[in-house]
């Protein structure tokens, strides 16, 4: 395959296909570390050859000298682990042998690395004949100056497509690119600390300390992860883009059960935690110093992972946590409480009501809550923005964002905030509505502690008498949807408070 720009348009797209088609009677789930691993271990070998060549042409000898790789911070590769040994072997009928063997030094020469790298690739129910062909797919891959780059847009792009394979599991080492876009845009992360305590394959921190780059920044990297085998997805991913030395704790562990950074406090936190996770461990925790709001319920986790994100900010720190929608409006005593806290506390900054089907894990409509620990400017106030009508469908089942409107969100936000935009231009935040409104506390609590963006923006105005009829027809229905769901809140809050009445 030939090696110019032209050609690479796409990359990640073919190669998924390619790969895919030797996956055979394997699930996605299991066939992602094999593909993964030799994604990662090709990775390796780029920057390691690299190395190896200049070593060569200084001709002193030192080529084969560990020392002289780690003091580049680059991995060295056995002669047994390097990419020509394996591409030799590829049609021996012994190739994942080879292949664990290889991983298996590599370890032992690289410290970052050891428990890392996925050693199975010699099991019987792993067909070796499309395990070498593999080999030979990425051994026609001929890279140059942007090998490395390359291989990790490669690397992200077979993460998003295994995610979309599992479908719901896949949504718990995966989070749509677009989200995190919005994410980092809105929090503009640069100097300090990043925090993501359930990060499943890293890629809030891909996007975060790319943002941090070209802003001339920095940031030292911190997270937690449940499952042990995303946290190694998690490791080679961030490994892969390098100048990325995670600090993920000792172990895969459960964040709210044991917090592995208890004693730490973060500049931003992004998060995607499980949504809705119910039976969560909440007696085990029940005296817990995070609960500042207090003691989230126990069917359901959503409030605990806010009131643990709130817990961990630095005083300037700001976060922004993708949940469930039902989290803006749920009424149960305790959640309603922690809510009612959290504004009257002023932490809560904004919030974005999302359209549906932008997450492969689940068909549940989300919503972003941006929190900061000291609030210096709208201390009295939250900004809602309703972004369910926004978006494209990218295929029958998936919608994402233009750039254009994740600038639009981003900058509204900006605007709000400190009364400039992103790009500090001269203009000035204005409502708009049917997309965003800034509401006083006494408007929030006008309407119970609610947080639904739809709540306070409003519909947008209406179009003229030449709107289609069909444009029009939908529109109207789609009004009358959220009045009936609007209705059916009432009627809730309603009963709830007869019952009161009536318990007094």
């Amino acid at each position: 395959m030939a090696n110019n720009k032209t050609d690479q348009l796409g990359i990640e797209q073919t190669l998924f296909k390619a790969a895919d088609k030797l996956r055979g009677n394997q699930s996605p789930s299991e066939y992602k570390y094999v593909a993964l691993g030799l994604i990662f271990l090709r990775y390796l070998f780029i920057g390691f050859k690299k190395r190896y060549d200049a070593l060569i042409n200084e001709n002193e000898g030192f080529e084969e000298d560990i020392d002289a790789y780690k003091q580049e911070n680059i991995f060295f590769l056995p002669p047994i682990a390097r990419w020509e040994h394996i591409q030799s072997k590829a049609k021996q009928p012994d190739i994942g042998k080879e292949i664990d063997n290889a991983m298996k030094e590599i370890e032992k020469d690289n410290d970052k690395l050891k428990g890392i790298l996925p050693k199975n690739y010699a099991r019987q129910t792993l067909d070796q004949t499309k395990l070498g062909e593999i080999v030979d797919l990425f051994s026609n891959l001929s890279f140059e100056d942007d090998g490395e780059d390359l291989l990790g847009r490669v690397y992200e792009y077979f993460i998003s497509e295994f995610a979309d394979s599992e479908g719901k599991r896949g949504g718990e080492f995966y989070t749509p690119r677009i989200i995190v876009h919005l994410l980092v845009e809105m929090l503009q992360p640069t100097k300090g600390r990043i925090y993501d305590p359930c990060c499943g394959s890293g890629g809030m921190f891909v996007q975060s300390k790319k943002f941090a780059r070209n802003h001339e920044g920095d940031l030292s990297v911190y997270g937690q992860e449940y499952t042990d085998e995303t946290r190694k997805l998690c490791f080679m991913n961030l490994a892969i883009h390098k100048d990325i030395s995670p600090d993920l704790g000792e172990k895969s562990e459960d964040t709210l059960m044991n917090d592995l950074h208890a004693d730490k406090r973060f500049d931003y936190i992004l998060a995607n935690p499980p949504f809705n996770q119910s039976d969560w461990g909440q007696e085990r925790v029940l005296n817990d110093v995070r609960w500042k709001y207090g003691i989230p319920p126990k069917g359901n986790a959503n409030y605990a992972w806010l009131s643990h994100i709130v817990h961990h900010l630095a005083p300037n720190g700001v976060a922004g946590v993708v949940l469930a929608n039902g989290s803006m409006s749920t009424n149960t005593s305790e959640e309603l409480n922690i809510r009612k806290n959290m504004l009257k506390a002023g932490v809560i900054d904004a919030m974005i009501a999302l359209p549906g089907q932008m997450f492969y894990s689940t068909q549940i409509p989300a919503c972003l809550w941006f929190l900061r620990k000291e609030k210096k400017a709208r201390q009295n106030e939250v900004l809602f923005i309703d972004g369910r009508n926004m978006g494209y469908m990218t295929d029958r089942t998936h919608r994402t964002f233009s750039e254009e409107e994740v600038q639009k969100i981003a900058n509204t936000y900006h605007l709000w905030l400190n009364g400039k935009s992103k790009n500090e231009s001269e203009e000035i935040y204005r409502d708009e509505r049917g997309f965003c409104k800034s509401a006083s506390l006494d408007e929030i609590e006008a309407n119970d502690w609610v947080l639904t963006p739809g709540r306070y923006v409003g519909i947008k105005e209406e179009l003229s008498e030449d709107e289609p009829f069909k444009e029009k027809y939908e529109r109207l229905k789609k009004t009358l949807l959220e009045q009936m769901e609007k209705s059916k809140e009432l009627d809730e809050a309603i009963k709830n408070q007869l019952n009161k009445i009536k318990a007094e």
